[in-house]
């Protein structure tokens, strides 16, 4: 029998802040990375079976001298919203939930960019 294995790669912390950050309110989407933007072009659907690709809208670095990971994120915001109040409530979002999963650590140094409104 296998036994299933939780996933403690690099990319795991990333997931979760995407998923945070889709969470917000007025954040339309994140930034697509260049398979998207090409898979958008070609009109081309993703297979069935595959993951949407984050990785060009959050990015997690770190840890510096201090110990402190850098957290970026790159979103587009709908346009009825207030792009200060959506980067706002990303960055406030972003903090909380990494503050629960990472108690231990020191707080992250977080960069919210609005790139686009739809």
């Amino acid at each position: 029998m296998t036994v299933p294995r939780t996933n403690t790669a690099p990319s795991a912390p990333a997931d979760e802040v995407a998923r945070t950050v889709e969470a917000v309110a007025g954040v339309a989407f994140l930034k697509p990375g260049p398979a998207g933007r090409l898979r958008s072009a070609l009109s081309r659907p993703a297979p069935p079976h595959t993951a949407p690709d984050r990785s060009a809208g959050v990015r997690v670095t770190g840890p510096d001298d201090g110990g402190r990971r850098h957290v970026e994120t790159h979103v587009v915001v709908d346009r009825r919203t207030r792009a200060v109040d959506v980067a706002r409530a990303v960055r406030a979002a972003v903090g909380n939930r990494l503050a629960a999963l990472l108690p231990e650590r020191p707080a992250p140094r977080l960069t919210v960019t609005v790139t686009g409104r739809v």
